[in-house]
């Protein structure tokens, strides 16, 4: 059996619920920002500093009628997340979290592919949308193995609002990936 293989047989998926806000808002932050991410591979904290959510984010997307919050449990504790918001003819994936003392173990594929199955079963969509800093070229090739594809349209990253984070360099936006799902 893989690494894969191994990862999905001990995982649970279930919705997240309001009680769930404080240790997801600790594990999203741990993934990206401070010193904690930097035992990952998805680490953001050379170009951003400051949070990456806060749980009033967090309590938005759990309690939205069209997205779901997916909680990602081994052996009873919080181990990932990740949102799934459905936009019409296709969802929209984000809030994506890995503990980072778990990072390349295989969680990574499991998850997205659930999710993916999630999305087409729950809304009946044929695509999934996500965006990705630009800059990030090691977790863009990450998902392009995972079958998205760069699209090359970018949206500005929200200088100024720091509940995004603290920019610190000038030239970051996002670039919008797409997976049709089969």
């Amino acid at each position: 059996m893989d690494t894969a293989d191994t990862a999905a047989t001990a995982l649970t998926f279930r919705d997240a619920t309001d009680a769930d806000v404080d240790e997801l808002v600790a594990l999203i932050e741990s993934a990206y920002r401070g010193d904690d991410s930097r035992a990952g591979w998805t680490t953001e904290a050379d170009i951003l500093e400051g949070q990456r959510t806060d749980p009033e984010g967090v309590l938005a997307v759990i309690q939205s009628a069209d997205s779901r919050l997916l909680v990602v449990e081994r052996e009873g504790g919080i181990v990932a997340c990740c949102q799934l918001e459905h936009r019409g003819d296709h969802a929209y994936f984000g809030m994506f979290a890995v503990s980072p003392r778990l990072q390349g173990e295989g969680l990574g594929k499991v998850i997205i592919a659930e999710a993916e199955g999630l999305a087409r079963a729950t809304w009946g969509v044929t695509e999934m949308h996500m965006t990705v800093i630009s800059v990030r070229d090691d977790l863009i090739a990450w998902y392009e193995r995972r079958g998205y594809r760069r699209t090359g349209r970018m949206t500005p990253f929200p200088y100024g609002d720091e509940r995004f984070g603290i920019p610190q360099r000038e030239d970051l936006r996002f670039e919008l990936l797409v997976k049709e799902l089969g």
